[in-house]
């Protein structure tokens, strides 16, 4: 996490070097940092999840242990190991290795083996340990394990990959899928919480109550509740399995150490020894346990163990006192390794709970993301994982006691790996995790959701694609909450979570985006020397005596253990010389601490004490320590109690003791693409981060070598004349994603009214805004024409159907045009000899862009897969979207004849005609300044600086450009005299014109529209179906009928609801009115089948009674069903 030399390498200026300078796309020796950097966060926590954490994981699982043939056999792992992706056994290959761009292609996953040592022993003799393949779990690309790592771009591009490419996702089925990150309460810090469904729980519960989430090294997490009952006393509460347990604290207390009553009790009262009231409520608590009988910890752990040993899978020989020791040790505090720490941390949770309790100390807001922390896509992996591997034991057992009794030779190694084989895969699951995004899991994992973990990373553009990899999602529990506390920009979001980038609608600030500086702890380092060091600073330990009374002294907690006691007044200058430590990486302590002194400020405020914090996970950020002179990480609750200045001038001695790196450090990556965007009213940059992630642009490089489902491309991007040095820092020219367009600000025709515009034809014509969609189809004849063997691909010599269209291997000529109805593809049975073609069935015609020919995983399949790419072009029509990088979005609503358009004095003539009506109630005076630094930009052949807070009110960005504008011959406020393009004559206002960056965006008219005479219906209602996809109706429903209605067109009316929808012609008898009765009278056998029958009701048997009506066809069917419930319907004919 060396930050120091990356933030201070931003570019000083924006230059249009990099495209000038002829070594414009030539691959560099390493890849661009700034770009790698972007995935940090999952890369990094994948590979720790991969090194340190499996051998965590597999530490920390239990051993299992049953009886088999009167045997007691334990299994228990010893260690795990994955492997790189490679081909499997017995496959036909060059190369051993798989690399992404072939699962992509082949639409398969990337995965590498796992392989577990198991050791076993019967009767606790090991008889020893078995390698153990566990079946193959998703690789993250571009991770230590995976084949691209350590790639320099040439090498990347030579595996058909993107010479920047990221990494930071898995390929499943093809797909690239992300793991999102989770907003998760922080670990191992009790949060004070006040819960009115609490009281709920039982008889006695109040709304108070401390919560923490406890998370082990190998981040297995568990939420436990200290809550605060009217009586005074305690109760703790945790989740085992899924099950709420609740359990009095004295004796949890008590189970933990072997103290007395008395030593317990004067623990407990530390700091509020003259409290009365206190002092009786910790008496009562210790009485609840000596009434049940239980005096010592012995007898305390046999009472727990028999009242729970009922819901833990464990081994009928186990005594009770195991039992409650297993409890501990998976359910309370699961943070810590010894009850003693444990014991010191409840009590310490405790005071706190009591001083909430009586509003002695304030609430904390689980909604701030000073209590929060990320769950990191490692982390969900890595606990996945742990609950698989169990899971496989416990299979283990299942088949000895299924198949163990057919095992003739007892318990031989040969008879161990059979039944080892026979445990349950790890393939499955975890594909499933990551395809569908649904979890199954017995335990929950301590989370609060069990969809929507995976989304699938779009290639859209770049924007799009960068945005999912900085992107933090508050859950899916919370998006069908009625409040919006959980969606508000809270103020110590600063410097972390962006303000501007998130969507607007259901998932408004619920999805929320890191800032470009903002970072996620993910190494983690060992803290055993770090209590030794407070001891050295002052601190006495947790059982000593301070020098001053414990009112007067703050809890020293180190990663939720309870370490020591330090005076108040000594307090401020531990804390300092930590900060020292840190900041100059003395004394073993990790950069990445978070050091909080929450001080006494004789009100109720934040609970007190001194918290450390070294765990991964953590959200930070860097700042210029302004003592030190060096850049120092700040943690979301540490910033809290810092005063940290922006700009020099802010900077008060004594009081600020950091610094802003850049004024713009709380935009997210996306918000710092937008020009001037301090200039510019808050919700129309939100619109834009939006719509960033939606314009057509360059996604990627390596258009051949992909085969994604959609891919859109622009044909001639151009790199922005005005743009934020962030854009040059990202490298985004790599990537561009519009184009630079002269605007005029004119209202002209009536075609620009509400957000449309008028484009220029000529433009048009030269190739303004043109772009292309690549689309992909993977034909599989396995899938196609199941059960048949020889079916290939091909064609028939001389096929009339085919008509030369196809290759002799039955796929279309590369750059060949298809339309609706051409031949797409053909295959031929190899032992019937009967060929089929398919048509293309698409209303629009495209191009064969390229064919890859794909095999199946072994390498031996015949010629049945192929991938067939189509380029569809797609130029601009009326109907489909731009927007300029304001948040100013409009139509192409006319191709205005260049000779109509009007031009100015030395002739030239806008591109873009937009209406002066979307400034003044938008405010996007962002634009107006772009438009003025277009121009003069063009004029003097540079590129300016539109990075936010460049400019202010005593610099102003009128002055700089209009000054510029008039160095270069034109007026000061960047308007001009046009002429009208009919008449010739001069306009008489001022036309406000210059240089805007504009962009496409995917939503195109070709994709939307819908039209439809005759199709397809429904089969019950013979009604139209729905649908665009398979040419469906538009519903006309009870609104659009009463608005026609109101104009009085019955007709039309009529036409649309019954003769285009379900007329049908009815058989009625008039003498009954039933629509059922009439039916055709049965011929007798002798009737020639040509004869007239008539029609005869069978009620009244008559045949000179029916008629026949137009009726719509569901109402027959409304009639049958009610026949069905025994209601007669009567039609009265008249």
């Amino acid at each position: 996490m060396d930050c120091s030399v990356k933030w201070r390498n931003l570019p000083k200026c924006v230059s249009l070097k990099n495209l000038t300078d002829g070594g414009f796309g030539d691959l560099k020796e390493q890849q661009h940092a700034a770009v790698q950097d972007l995935t940090r966060a999952h890369i990094e926590s994948f590979d720790q999840a991969v090194t340190v954490g499996l051998s965590r994981v597999v530490q920390a699982i239990p051993p299992l242990e049953f009886t088999f043939k009167d045997d007691r056999i334990s299994l228990v792992f010893v260690d795990a190991t994955m492997y790189n992706p490679v081909v499997a056994k017995g496959s036909i290959c060059k190369e051993m290795k798989v690399f992404p761009a072939e699962c992509r292609g082949r639409r398969c996953s990337y995965k590498g083996k796992l392989v577990a040592d198991i050791s076993w022993s019967v009767n606790g003799v090991p008889k020893g340990i078995i390698k153990q393949a566990m079946g193959q779990v998703p690789i993250m690309v571009k991770s230590k394990l995976c084949n691209l790592h350590g790639m320099s771009p040439k090498e990347l591009v030579e595996h058909h990959e993107e010479a920047e490419e990221m990494g930071g996702y898995f390929i499943v089925n093809g797909i690239e899928k992300v793991i999102r990150m989770l907003i998760m309460p922080r670990r191992n810090y009790p949060i004070a919480m006040s819960r009115p469904k609490w009281k709920s729980r039982g008889q006695g519960y109040t709304q108070y109550g401390i919560s923490m989430r406890c998370v082990r090294e190998e981040h297995t997490a568990i939420n436990m509740n200290l809550h605060y009952l009217e009586n005074g006393t305690v109760m703790l509460n945790f989740i085992y399995q899924k099950e709420l347990f609740f359990l009095p604290l004295g004796f949890a207390l008590k189970a933990l150490v072997d103290f007395t009553d008395f030593q317990i009790y004067q623990e407990l009262i530390k700091g509020r020894e003259d409290n009365s009231f206190y002092k009786a409520c910790v008496s009562e608590m210790l009485r609840i346990v000596m009434e049940e009988g239980c005096t010592t910890r012995s007898q305390v752990l046999n009472y727990l163990g028999e009242r729970f040993r009922v819901k833990m899978n464990l081994p009928e020989w186990y005594t009770n006192e195991q039992c409650a020791n297993f409890l501990l040790d998976e359910c309370i505090c699961i943070h810590l390794k010894s009850p003693i720490e444990k014991f010191y941390l409840l009590c310490l949770m405790t005071r706190k709970l009591f001083t909430f309790a009586k509003q002695e100390c304030m609430e904390e807001n689980p909604d701030s993301i000073t209590c929060q922390e990320v769950l990191t896509p490692g982390q969900l992996y890595l606990m996945f994982l742990k609950e698989k591997l169990t899971a496989w034991l416990v299979s283990v057992k299942l088949s000895f006691d299924k198949r163990g009794s057919k095992l003739a030779a007892g318990c031989t190694t040969e008879n161990v790996i059979k039944m080892f084989n026979t445990g349950s895969d790890l393939t499955k699951p975890f594909e499933y995790l990551l395809a569908t995004g649904n979890l199954h899991s017995k335990t929950g994992l301590g989370m609060l959701q069990n969809t929507g973990l995976c989304v699938v990373a779009d290639k859209l553009n770049f924007i799009r694609y960068l945005s999912h990899f900085r992107c933090v999602h508050r859950g899916a529990a919370f998006a069908k909450m009625r409040t919006t506390s959980v969606r508000k920009l809270l103020p110590e979001s600063w410097g972390f979570l962006c303000p501007v980038h998130t969507p607007d609608g259901e998932p408004c600030g619920l999805m929320n985006h890191m800032t470009a500086s903002c970072e996620i702890v993910a190494p983690t380092l060992s803290t055993i020397s770090l209590p030794a060091l407070l001891c050295s600073l002052g601190v006495t330990p947790v059982d000593g005596t301070p020098g001053q009374a414990f009112s007067d002294c703050y809890p020293v907690v180190l990663d939720g253990a309870v370490v020591g006691w330090v005076e108040a007044d000594l307090a401020p200058v531990v804390a300092d010389s930590l900060r020292r430590f840190k900041v100059l990486r003395e004394k073993k302590i990790p950069p990445w601490t978070e050091i909080v002194l929450v001080p006494k400020t004789g009100k109720a405020s934040l609970y007190p004490g001194l918290y450390l914090f070294t765990t991964p996970c953590r959200m930070m950020r860097p700042v210029q320590n302004l003592a030190l002179g060096e850049q120092e990480f700040i943690g979301t609750f540490e910033q809290l109690y810092i005063n940290v200045g922006i700009f020099e001038g802010e900077i008060e001695p004594g009081i600020t003791t950091h610094q802003e790196l850049f004024p713009h450090s709380m935009l997210s990556v996306v918000a710092n693409f937008i020009p001037y965007s301090d200039h510019n009213q808050s919700p129309r940059n939100m619109y834009q981060c939006q719509m960033g992630k939606q314009t057509m642009g360059f996604p990627l490089h390596s258009f051949m070598d992909r085969s994604d489902n959609k891919l859109y491309r622009l044909q001639t991007p151009q790199s922005a004349l005005v743009r934020p040095y962030m854009y040059d820092h990202y490298n985004l020219d790599n990537y561009p994603s519009g184009t630079n367009a002269i605007v005029a600000v004119i209202s002209y025709t009536g075609y620009d009214m509400e957000d449309a515009m008028i484009v220029n034809k000529s433009s048009w014509d030269r190739g303004f805004a043109h772009g292309s969609i690549y689309k992909t189809e993977l034909v599989d004849l396995a899938d196609k024409v199941r059960g048949e063997d020889g079916v290939v691909f091909g064609t028939k010599p001389g096929d009339p159907k085919v008509n030369d269209r196809l290759d002799a291997d039955g796929l279309p000529h590369i750059g060949s045009t298809l339309k609706y109805g051409d031949p797409f593809y053909g295959y031929i049975n190899l032992n019937t000899g009967q060929s089929f073609v398919t048509f293309y069935k698409s209303q629009e015609s495209c191009v064969v862009d390229n064919i890859k020919i794909c095999s199946n995983d072994t390498g031996s399949g015949s010629f049945k897969r192929v991938c067939i790419t189509v380029r569809v072009p797609r130029n601009p029509t009326i109907g489909d979207k731009f927007a300029s990088r304001h948040g100013q979005k409009g139509i192409l609503s006319c191709l205005w004849p260049a000779e109509n358009m009007p031009f100015t004095e030395s002739g030239m003539m806008p591109d873009i005609l937009f209406n002066p009506h979307g400034f003044p109630s938008r405010m996007t005076i962002g634009m107006l300044i772009e438009s003025m630094a277009g121009k003069s930009g063009a004029l003097h052949g540079l590129s300016h600086d539109a990075t936010p807070f460049t400019f202010s009110e005593e610099n102003s960005a009128l002055d700089y450009f209009g000054e510029m504008l008039r160095a270069g011959g034109y007026n000061y406020y960047g308007t001009e005299r046009l002429y009208s393009g009919i008449s010739g004559q001069e306009l008489e206002a001022d036309i406000f014109i210059g240089v805007v960056y504009y962009q496409r965006l995917r939503h195109m008219v070709s994709d939307k529209f819908q039209v439809r005479t005759t199709g397809a219906r429904d089969k019950v209602t013979n009604q139209p179906v729905g649908g665009r996809n398979i040419q469906g109706g538009i519903r006309f429903g009870e609104m659009e009928r009463d608005a026609l209605l109101a104009h009085g067109s019955s007709f039309l009316l009529h036409d649309r609801l019954f003769n285009c929808s379900d007329r049908s012609v009815a058989q009625v008898c008039v003498d009954c009115g039933s629509l059922l009765s009439p039916l055709l009278e049965k011929p007798p056998l002798y009737w020639s089948a040509t004869r007239h029958r008539k029609t005869v009701c069978t009620l009244c048997g008559k045949s000179d009674t029916i008629d026949s009506v137009s009726v719509p066809y569901v109402f027959r069917y409304f009639i049958a069903e009610l026949a069905a419930m025994n209601i007669k319907v009567k039609l009265d004919v008249k």
